[in-house]
């Protein structure tokens, strides 16, 4: 097969015949290669590509992108597997309620919980009394 006969979006069985630490390299045929890139092999972070995968193995690539210059050829593993399932998070059940913009009233909170207006109240307060006593031991 030549360049010309792979095609953009097409998934094609290789075998990967080098494996750096940037990502794979994988024969097409006996004359094409391409480069899967780290961040194509899998859908989760990949730390070290050895782990996953081997040379000689054989592995099925969706074709990204083809240079027709340089004849490189852009692979990807991921865009082959299925999407891993979506793990949903439970939000807190005060998410659930309207969000009004602007300041709010103090009866408009959390119960348990203080504004970062004060928050920040009582921040600038504990540093004014521990400034005051650091500088009545400085004058002691």
């Amino acid at each position: 097969m030549s360049v010309q006969q792979y095609e953009v979006g097409s998934i094609v069985e290789g075998k990967i015949t080098g494996i750096k630490p940037f990502g794979a390299f994988v024969a097409l045929d006996e004359n094409k290669q391409g480069l899967v890139h780290i961040s194509e092999v899998a859908h989760g972070y990949v730390k070290d590509i050895n782990e996953v995968l081997s040379v000689g193995e054989t592995v099925k690539v969706k074709i990204k992108s083809i240079d027709e210059e340089s004849g490189k050829i852009s692979l990807s593993i991921r865009e082959t597997l299925p999407a891993p399932e979506k793990t949903e998070r439970r939000a807190p059940s005060n998410n659930n309620r309207p969000r009004s913009g602007g300041n709010r009233s103090g009866n408009d909170k959390a119960q348990g919980f203080n504004t970062l207006e004060d928050k920040l109240k009582d921040w600038l307060k504990q540093s004014n009394e521990i400034q005051a006593d650091l500088n009545k031991r400085i004058r002691k």
